[in-house]
């Protein structure tokens, strides 16, 4: 894979606080662990490297097709690899785009530091107009729950549909355990082994071990990726009240970043046009536990978005031409 853009590598990205890898070895395991999980993928028909005011995003088309794509943003330190249980099924019905976050582990590359939610709903209503998107189908899975909420915010005539699974600090505030177990998780003299456990608490016991590419490539984001983000606002309820967007919230009832019964009672309590489902046998790695029935929801969700849309067109333009029948 031949890259257009240079990551940023050393120390002399801390002074500008844009994330970066530590140093070039770091960068070397790193890369050594995407290139292997991206392998894993179906093969991308495009890649991009995006300039926007923020830097430059690391964007895959997968599959053809003219439908209303879906987007899909990854959770923290995980980057488009994070999708290989679901990519295959997702590409089979629609034309799919997937991000590497910008200021995350990936190969998207930071030039321009985040002050907060705003920023980072910047980047990607500007990669829509770089890409010449004109509406999309948002799928976010724990912080890319969050940050699609928030491009919902800023440009919801662009949005068909918002799927968020399990979304972080969304509907349910983290947990403190969480909160704590991250940041140690990126020390770099963090052990191994006890960042392999974190790996699979979160994920509700599932593999973590140097067997699982996706596992290695996480593991080596935290190790090896230093980001400087801001915290994740938590939105009022005005802000969740006032998303004019069809929402698909799947809350996973055994995760541990949120308490899963709150969020969802949030989420129904306040989202306009909602869709709130609480899967009490998932955990917060839902996407990977249950990919076929993931893909089900999402997909099945946007195309019932598109027809009611085609629908509202329909009578749209059949009142259009009632008006155009009138006699002055």
């Amino acid at each position: 894979m031949n890259d257009l853009v240079e990551p940023n590598i050393g120390a002399a990205f801390r002074a500008r606080r844009l994330g970066h890898f530590r140093d070039a070895p770091a960068f070397a395991r790193y890369r050594g662990a995407y290139d292997d999980a991206m392998a894993r993928l179906p093969e991308p028909v495009q890649t991009h490297d995006v300039v926007t005011g923020f830097g430059s995003v690391r964007v895959y088309r997968f599959g053809g097709g003219d439908g209303v794509p879906l987007l899909l943003l990854p959770g923290r330190t995980s980057a488009t690899p994070m999708w290989e249980a679901n990519l295959a099924g997702l590409v089979a019905r629609r034309p799919v785009y997937a991000v590497d976050l910008l200021g995350e582990p990936g190969l998207s590359v930071q030039t321009r530091a985040f002050t907060g939610a705003e920023d980072q709903a910047a980047w990607p209503a500007e990669l829509l107009d770089r890409l010449g998107l004109a509406r999309v189908h948002l799928v976010g899975v724990s912080i890319g729950g969050w940050s699609a909420f928030h491009l919902a915010l800023r440009v919801p005539e662009r949005i068909a549909s918002v799927s968020v699974l399990d979304p972080a600090n969304l509907f349910g505030r983290i947990t403190w355990k969480v909160v704590v177990f991250s940041l140690g998780s990126v020390v770099p003299f963090f052990p191994e082994s006890w960042r392999r456990k974190l790996l699979s608490w979160i994920s509700g016991g599932a593999d973590a071990s140097a067997d699982e590419p996706v596992a290695n490539l996480i593991s080596a984001g935290m190790r090896d990726f230093t980001a400087f983000l801001p915290p994740p606002t938590y939105p009022t309820d005005d802000q969740v009240a006032g998303l004019d967007v069809p929402v698909l919230a799947l809350i996973a009832g055994r995760s541990i970043i949120h308490n899963p019964r709150k969020a969802a009672l949030r989420a129904r309590r306040l989202l306009a046009r909602g869709v709130v489902e609480l899967w009490p046998d998932a955990s917060h790695a839902l996407n990977g536990e249950f990919p076929d029935r993931v893909n089900t929801r999402v997909l099945a969700f946007a195309d019932e978005v598109d027809r009611a849309g085609d629908r509202a067109d329909d009578r749209a333009d059949d009142r259009a031409d009632d008006t155009a029948g009138d006699t002055p």
